[in-house]
């Protein structure tokens, strides 16, 4: 599994999005910056926080040239679902096969009430119009991270 640094290039990937096509990183070479957070599970209580509270940033972010992309394992179908039901303005992608957690290295063992599992360990990359990794933040916790996200894009992506 992948050990990334800020200051990496962050690894390529493609992915199925809800919006019905699918997105690479390098779409956004040269043009936007990126703020691409993976969450463990659709429609559960952390999970739909984190995404509501990018949701109700959303405007701020892109006026300063940054899309927001949540990833986890779920269906493009569960997807569609979660943000229908929140009135999510942003596209979810679909990682089903892990294949682009592992490479961003939030793929790991987690355990809950005892029981010890493999799942995606709550993180957010910004990622520069460059493709560089400009901040990561791991083991996130939901209250007041999306702001935190927002004032690091403004203060490192000026």
């Amino acid at each position: 599994m992948a050990t990334l640094k800020e200051g990496d290039k962050a690894p390529g990937f493609t992915l199925p999005s809800s919006d019905g096509g699918k997105v690479s990183l390098s779409d956004f070479m040269g043009r936007k910056h990126l703020v691409l957070y993976f969450y463990p599970k659709d429609d559960t209580p952390g999970c739909t926080k984190e995404a509501c509270n990018f949701r109700d940033l959303r405007k701020k972010f892109q006026g300063i040239n940054a899309e927001i992309y949540g990833v986890s394992f779920d269906s493009i179908n569960s997807h569609e679902k979660f943000i229908t039901k929140y009135k999510l303005p942003f596209p979810l992608l679909s990682d089903d096969d892990k294949t682009v957690a592992k490479k961003y290295g939030v793929y790991k063992e987690k355990s809950f009430m005892g029981r010890r599992f493999m799942g995606i360990e709550r993180t957010t990359f910004i990622i520069g119009s460059d493709l560089k990794i400009k901040k990561i933040f791991q083991k996130v916790k939901v209250d007041g991270h999306a702001e935190e996200v927002l004032a690091a894009v403004k203060f490192l992506l000026k």
